[in-house]
């Protein structure tokens, strides 16, 4: 199977996010088609830990186990997509992301245990700084979209409390419009202590 480990922002969130994103593609149709864009489906929309791949039956129960032990160290956090730029550059973008805000610390703290999670069952986890992001769209060709981020960098949505790890199979081609199908295999509570360095205020 093919998975993911992610975060998903709960249904008012995305309702929120899809709100500014009809806005932004408005805006951008006003000039003309945006068939440059390969729009990301609502229900697509997720911030990835860390993309595991092909993941081997043999290796489920293992990963499961580490997954939860994980989950159990790491506490709820606050979080809110704020904000949006692009993959590689803004002027040269491939990538449209909307950006996260809130408990980034142990929210990092959380996607490095993820990956050492996954590479101790034997999975071959990229290594890289971790970008905390939602993918709203994808670029056929690179293409300047700081007018877009530009938009963008003004949103923030409601705060969410972010309390469960969900283990995601993506299947390819079987969504809406040929883009892929997600479906939550697996999932954990996050009950970690809080960190007090995290929740002055």
């Amino acid at each position: 199977m093919r998975l993911f480990v992610a975060v998903v922002p709960p249904p008012a969130v995305l309702d929120d996010l899809a709100g500014e994103v009809a806005r932004v593609r408005e805006r951008l149709t006003s000039d003309g088609p945006d068939d440059n864009f390969r729009w990301s489906l609502r229900e697509q929309w997720h911030l990835t830990l860390a993309f595991l791949g092909g993941v081997p039956d043999s290796a489920r129960g293992d990963l499961h186990r580490r997954l939860g032990r994980a989950a159990g160290r790491c506490p709820p956090l606050r979080l809110r997509v704020a904000g949006g730029g692009g993959f590689g550059s803004a002027r040269r973008a491939r990538v449209l992301w909307a950006g996260i805000d809130g408990d980034l610390r142990p929210l990092r703290a959380l996607a490095d245990s993820v990956s050492a999670a996954a590479r101790r069952c034997g999975l071959d986890v990229r290594e890289g700084r971790f970008r905390p992001h939602l993918t709203l769209a994808r670029l056929r060709e690179p293409a300047d979209v700081r007018q877009v981020t530009a938009t963008l960098a003004g949103y923030a949505g409601p705060e969410w409390v972010a309390d469960r790890l969900e283990l995601v199979a993506s299947h390819l081609g079987q969504g809406e419009g040929r883009h892929s199908r997600y479906e939550t295999v697996a999932d954990w509570p996050l009950t970690g202590p809080s960190d007090p360095r995290t929740a002055e205020g």
